[in-house]
């Protein structure tokens, strides 16, 4: 029995090594072959990458790049690229990148649009040499100026502040103390377009509403309607906004507007013509429904788009601060208060949004000693942070792209 024992110990321990054995090289196969295709895989992945950066570069440098690449070598592999436009009227690109190696492929799906100037708290090429931003003026959010930064006394940026140009001080850098609590760089150049106007009355033409034939609209916002009429005395027609400009655009051709009231939904309102017309006049408050302040769900949104000016009207209703929610844009002129200098103090434009306009205007004046106001308004510009990711409808681009989605 010893001898049969030690033969099926003997027999038990090699089958056990066997099988031992085998496992041993099973899992130094398999980890070798685990190795490779995370390898091969990491470095397709890494090459589709590349791809989409390099078509993305492209697209920065030129809006009209769609050429692609076609297997074109790369790292030891190859990589496929093309580029379509996935909504024509946003103007969103879509880039598909796919890198190769040894037989492995990955695939990056990047989503790119124009930079909208919507973006910007405040933006102006043109700021007149007796303007300056002074005690009593803040503002939140990203500015942007094509030329100098005058500054009196002691203004206050809470955002980045970019100029091409330099700072200039009313009394001297000894005395004058801006507050750039977001950062100062000087150098920066941006274009300003001067013909997105009038593509708006072809855009509201269809899916929108556009008002042709009429000198002036006056717009009363009711939440999700709107009364309008031709005259101030005139008779109000109320309509549904949502069906009444389903892609909410709202243009009146070769016009003026009078607008007020409270705003439900996103909409943008255009004043297209030649001087004296193509301008947005504020009779009054201009809110959202919804304060994004206080409700941080809100989707109200609002563009105010004018040919020329906007302008906060010179009324009783306005001579006591005025509250404006929106994002503004004056493609040849710009922001300004009417009668800035024979209307009395006002108090302030509290302003929710933003302002790009091509020339900066006047809203008040003031004493340049001691930063008091003689007539007119201070600004209170507060940013609205969601027009870093989104806009009014249709809201003015610049003409560079930038990412708004990456999928890999």
């Amino acid at each position: 029995m010893g001898g049969k024992a030690s033969l099926f110990l003997v027999g038990g321990f090699s089958l056990i090594i066997l099988v031992f054995t085998m496992n041993i090289n099973k899992m130094s196969t398999s980890s070798v072959d685990n190795f490779s295709n995370y390898y091969n895989g990491t470095m397709a992945h890494n090459i589709a990458v590349s791809a989409a950066n390099l078509a993305s570069s492209e697209l920065f440098r030129s809006s009209s790049w769609h050429s692609g690449y076609s297997d074109v070598d790369f790292s030891g592999g190859k990589i496929n690229v093309s580029v379509v436009t996935i909504d024509a009227d946003e103007d969103i690109k879509q880039i598909t990148a796919t890198g190769t190696f040894n037989g492995v492929s990955k695939t990056v799906r990047v989503r790119l649009k124009p930079s909208q100037y919507s973006k910007f708290a405040y933006f102006s090429t043109d700021e007149p040499s007796n303007v300056y931003w002074t005690t009593g003026d803040t503002v939140w959010g990203p500015l942007h100026l094509q030329d100098y930064l005058r500054v009196s006394n002691s203004p206050v940026f809470m955002g980045k502040v970019t100029t091409k140009k330099r700072i200039v001080y009313y009394h001297g850098k000894d005395y004058d103390t801006p507050k750039f609590y977001g950062g100062f760089e000087k150098g920066v150049d941006m274009d300003f377009p001067d013909d997105k106007i009038q593509n708006y009355e072809t855009m509201a033409d269809t899916g929108g509403h556009k008002f042709a034939g009429h000198d002036t609209v006056y717009m009363q916002m009711k939440a999700d309607s709107m009364t309008y009429k031709y005259a101030w005395n005139g008779a109000d027609t109320t309509v549904y906004l949502p069906t009444f400009a389903p892609n909410g655009l709202i243009c009146v051709e070769d016009g003026n507007i009078r607008i007020k009231g409270v705003v439900q939904g996103q909409y943008s309102v255009i004043a297209s013509g030649p001087t004296p017309l193509g301008s947005i006049w504020i009779d009054d408050d201009l809110t959202y429904y919804n304060d994004p302040a206080s409700n941080p769900n809100s989707t109200d949104m609002l563009g105010l788009m004018a040919r020329n000016w906007v302008l906060v009207a010179d009324n009783p209703a306005n001579n006591t601060d005025v509250e404006i929610n929106a994002a503004i844009f004056c493609e040849k002129e710009g922001f300004m208060a009417e009668n800035y200098a024979s209307r009395p103090v006002a108090g302030q434009i509290k302003l929710l949004g933003g302002i790009s306009q091509k020339k900066r205007q006047y809203v008040g004046t003031f004493n340049p000693w001691t930063g008091s106001m003689v007539s007119g308004f201070n600004k209170r510009y507060v940013y609205d942070e969601r027009l870093m990711l989104i806009g009014p409808p249709k809201f003015p681009g610049t003409d560079s792209y930038e990412i708004i989605s990456w999928y890999e």
